[in-house]
């Protein structure tokens, strides 16, 4: 790309930022993060394909600009912690909204495939959840308590075990995309099919109901966890492999860069999920109304956080404060 060529594409872009930057009081300090990150992106472009250009002059001077606005003693920017969870994150889910979806259908590709084969042979869910572990279930079905395993652990100790183990599996489907993606594809599709693998033992026991009822509670979070990491994975592959008008490493640390903010936005999940699990599914004598509330009030969130308001933030006015 010719630098007039690449200077008219941006240019309204680029003169709708000056002139938000140089806007007297103060800015959403969401969208001047973001302003600010595609500014540096632009330079960073700019100085490898056309150094010592007006472009660069240009961008550098704005971007300048644009620190200082940023960089603003600490109590004006009071509301940057909030704004970064409520309008930065959300920004990036609608940004890569079609990697979450991608990760979202090859997952329930993989846990369908996961049903079908369990469904054709017997033996498969051994071969997935190992013989220790349904030799445990069929014994705790035995004693009329499937669900036992979740109250064999002290809870703290559970606490800390989940969520490590949460986080751990999310950041591995996240740096699978290190590998243009395939890595974290290959981690969902373990993860799915071990997920339609186990639903599927309980369901010959005529127990699938009453499992989705005590292992939803905490696996809405979990699973909608690790859908999300993939999402972040592929995002990050996919400036490998799609690296656009950007020379392809700009475009990987671009991309890479979202990605780890998207996973860091799962924190208070895995947070919540390890909550879940460690202190409340253990009761698996609990009303069914409240598991569904528990199981829909988490469904809700998750619908919310990554759906609803990311298209809500996206149609706020970018003047807006």
């Amino acid at each position: 790309m010719k630098e007039f060529t690449f200077d008219n594409e941006n240019r309204a872009r680029w003169s709708e930022t000056e002139k938000l930057i140089r806007k007297p009081g103060n800015i959403n300090p969401d969208v001047l993060v973001q302003r600010y990150s595609e500014l540096n992106d632009d330079l960073a472009y700019a100085r490898s394909r056309f150094p010592g250009g007006k472009t660069e002059a240009y961008l550098n001077k704005l971007l300048a600009e644009a620190h200082q606005k940023l960089h603003r003693p600490r109590r004006e920017r009071m509301s940057r912690i909030p704004a970064f969870w409520l309008e930065e994150l959300p920004l990036l889910w609608y940004k890569h909204r079609r990697y979450l979806l991608y990760s979202l259908l090859f997952f329930l590709t993989a846990a369908g495939a996961g049903v079908f084969s369990s469904l054709q042979d017997p033996g498969f869910v051994r071969s997935i959840m190992g013989d220790a572990y349904v030799n445990m279930t069929l014994g705790n079905i035995d004693r009329d308590d499937p669900m036992a395993v979740y109250k064999s652990m002290q809870e703290t100790e559970m606490f800390f075990m989940i969520t490590f183990n949460n986080v751990r599996v999310s950041f591995l489907t996240f740096l699978g995309g290190i590998a243009g993606g395939f890595g974290t594809l290959y981690v969902l599709l373990v993860n799915g099919v071990m997920l339609g693998s186990f639903q599927t033992f309980f369901h010959e026991f005529d127990l699938l109901w009453e499992t989705i009822l005590v292992i939803w509670i905490h696996g809405t979070l979990e699973i909608s966890a690790i859908i999300i990491a993939g999402g972040a994975g592929l995002t990050m592959g996919a400036g490998l492999l799609f690296p656009g008008s950007y020379p392809r490493l700009t475009s990987f640390k671009i991309h890479a860069k979202d990605g780890l903010k998207m996973i860091t936005g799962l924190v208070p999940f895995f947070i919540l999920a390890g909550v879940l699990e460690s202190w409340v599914t253990r009761h698996t004598d609990m009303p069914s109304a409240l598991s569904l509330l528990i199981i829909l009030g988490s469904f809700a969130l998750v619908l919310y956080y990554f759906v609803v308001l990311p298209g809500q933030v996206h149609r706020k006015p970018i003047n807006q404060t």
